[in-house]
């Protein structure tokens, strides 16, 4: 599980999004910034997380933030999850992982009694200044948005 803290400074990144572009966290300098973090494009509950923040998107907006989704898949296939949802926020396919590692999301896991490395579901919230100012390990995929949001 991440070793970042509220207060710290979050980590500098650059990964390319699901068409091809370059993200990094200085195009988000003078804005609020949600990042979340899935294990996996389509699947169930990452779908259901991806579409409650992509249901609130507006009223993001209306607060000043910007969201970006990151999981290790393929931009192939975070470009499927997009198209097929909607979103209209970017999502990093961050397959060599650079991102997840600099955010401290990857580490053993327990599923079904079976122990694996994989991507913790977890949300930073950033702020104009680059300051982490909340970080969510107990994600609700149902209700994301108002976690993020009301916390």
């Amino acid at each position: 599980m991440t070793q970042l803290k509220v207060g710290d400074k979050a980590p500098n990144f650059s990964a390319l999004d699901e068409q091809g572009n370059t993200i990094s966290l200085g195009d988000y300098k003078g804005k609020k910034l949600v990042v979340f973090f899935y294990p996996k494009a389509s699947t169930p509950g990452c779908t259901v997380e991806a579409c409650n923040l992509n249901d609130n998107f507006e009223r993001f907006q209306s607060l000043g933030y910007e969201i970006l989704g990151v999981s290790a898949d393929s931009a192939k296939r975070q470009s499927n999850f997009k198209n097929k949802y909607g979103f209209k926020y970017p999502l990093l396919a961050d397959e060599d992982k650079s991102v997840i590692k600099a955010f401290d999301v990857w580490g053993p896991k327990k599923f079904m009694g079976r122990v694996f490395d994989g991507i913790h579901r977890i949300t930073f919230v950033i702020n104009e200044k680059g300051i982490i100012e909340d970080i969510i390990t107990k994600v609700k995929t149902k209700d994301h948005a108002n976690q993020i949001l009301n916390d």
